[in-house]
């Protein structure tokens, strides 16, 4: 952010000198980090293809200020943890977002927050419905060659709201008033597949099932021979998600909740996991599977059962799927079941890191929109993630996706010091990268962003603007 206006004043802490600030009248930006990642929005074209597909009902002759240059506005502030439209109100001058949004650091000022205001309540469905095919559009052209498995992990994520927004309800089972949005994420590259605004008292797979059906739709059409996996908790584990699932030809893996006939079915092992703790003191934690059919199912369906006995007492999971294996090897499903846990890694990305929650607009569509905003932030970061990512090779011939146990948290931690952008979350990203402070110089043949000699994360800066200098640009994916 820029020091203009700053007030001069002295410290007296250190006894040998006192330590004076003064005003720079350099332009000065603390968030330098946020233009390799632009370098590489430009590569992938995210953004201008994010703003190619909203309606814009303005006059084009009274136009200060374009939907494309707004969006970037908010996508990168939201990046560098700007989340709302308010910070803009300062952020209009700084040089760094002027070249973000291609205005010379000396140029007109950017929107201010009633602009952006009016930017994201103008925001219409269809134009909506163009930004889900558009993400639909985006991961699908972020694969170099067609995957053989994709894996798609379905959660709702709760958004406690403050204020009159349309469509906040009160939801008893997490005491708040709140939306509900879903969102579909891909386990292979971490990315946003789709996004949906629910209302407040929404249940979990509202809807579910037919952004499920789009989403598959679409990638079979890219990828004729493409095998979908679909993991979530028991929330999805309802009669139309199966019935769904089972009519695309999926495989699936839901949580199924504990009912009487389910515990008296799984009584046998448990008593057997409790008499082997008994007996050695060590946890045990054991597996079977059984055909199951509830009483508002067409059909019996596989389930499996893990039970567990330690010193924290005795525990039962069920889950219902129909992964190939599940019946003879119920432990490996269950743990892949358990590896959806890695999605809700990025929907705490999504919700903290990229500040999802702050859906503060009253008309339910704009802040749909916002969703949208935030979503395609987080995406942006995944893509480049993904790209510069240098993790670890493991030792000896075991690929690191077969870990367990120690030697899988062993090899995390190896991987978050030897890889911490590969592997960081928005926080580690903008301590290490985005927040630097830097000095733009402009000339008259070019412009110098000139970092600090003693910056101790210049070796990550060089990483990743190596590879996003020389990455090559795509054509746009969206067809329209």
């Amino acid at each position: 952010m820029s020091l203009q206006g700053a007030a001069l004043f002295d410290f007296d802490f250190f006894e040998p000198l006192p330590i004076r600030f003064e005003v720079s009248d350099a332009p000065l930006t603390s968030d330098a980090g946020l233009l390799p990642l632009r370098q590489f929005d430009e590569r992938i074209g995210l953004t201008k293809q994010f703003a190619a597909v909203l309606d814009d009902p303005r006059d084009p002759g009274l136009i200060d200020h374009s939907f494309l240059d707004m969006a970037r506005m908010r996508i990168f502030g939201i990046l560098a943890g700007y989340e709302d439209q308010n910070d803009h109100d300062t952020l209009r001058t700084d040089p760094v977002f002027k070249l973000i949004a291609e205005r010379p650091p000396h140029g007109a000022d950017l929107a201010s927050q009633p602009t952006l205001s009016r930017f994201e309540n103008q925001i219409n469905i269809p134009s909506l419905k163009r930004l889900c095919e558009l993400f639909v559009d985006q991961f699908i052209a972020s694969f170099a060659t067609p995957p053989t498995t994709i894996t798609l992990d379905l959660d709702a994520v709760d958004d406690e709201t403050h204020g009159a927004q349309q469509l906040s309800l009160f939801h008893g089972f997490y005491e708040q008033h709140q939306y509900l949005p879903l969102v579909i994420t891909s386990a292979e590259t971490d990315q946003i597949v789709t996004i949906s605004l629910r209302h407040g008292t929404s249940t979990a797979s509202l809807g579910a099932d037919d952004d499920l059906e789009y989403i598959v739709t679409r990638l079979r059409a890219a990828w004729p021979n493409v095998r979908i996996r679909v993991r979530g908790d028991a929330g999805f584990g309802v009669p139309t998600m199966y019935d769904a699932c089972e009519r695309l030809e999926l495989i699936y893996t839901f949580g199924q909740s504990t009912n009487p006939v389910l515990l008296r079915e799984s009584e046998g092992l448990l008593a057997e996991a409790v008499r082997r703790w008994e007996q050695t003191g060590a946890p045990q934690r054991l597996f079977a599977g059984f055909w199951y059919r509830a009483g508002s199912w067409p059909v019996p369906r596989w389930t499996i059962v893990k039970a567990e006995a330690n010193a924290q007492g005795t525990n039962r999971r069920f889950v219902v799927t129909s992964r190939p294996g599940g019946q003879a090897y119920p432990e490996a499903t269950y743990d892949e079941y358990v590896m959806r846990g890695e999605s809700e890694n990025r929907n705490k990305e999504f919700k903290c890191g990229m500040a999802m929650g702050r859906l503060s607009d009253h008309r339910f569509l704009a802040n749909y929109f916002r969703l949208y905003l935030h979503a395609a932030a987080l995406n942006l970061l995944a893509r480049l993630r993904r790209e510069i990512a240098q993790p670890p090779i493991p030792e000896g011939d075991v690929p690191a996706e077969a870990f367990a146990g120690a030697a899988r948290k062993h090899y995390q931690n190896a991987r978050r010091n030897q890889d911490p952008l590969g592997e960081g979350q928005p926080a580690t990203w903008r301590l290490l990268l985005i927040k630097v402070a830097a000095t733009v110089v402009v000339s008259c043949r070019r412009i110098v962003i000139r970092l600090s000699g003693s910056w101790p994360n210049r070796d990550y800066f060089a990483q990743v603007s190596r590879h996003v200098s020389q990455r090559p640009a795509v054509s746009c994916c969206w067809t329209g």
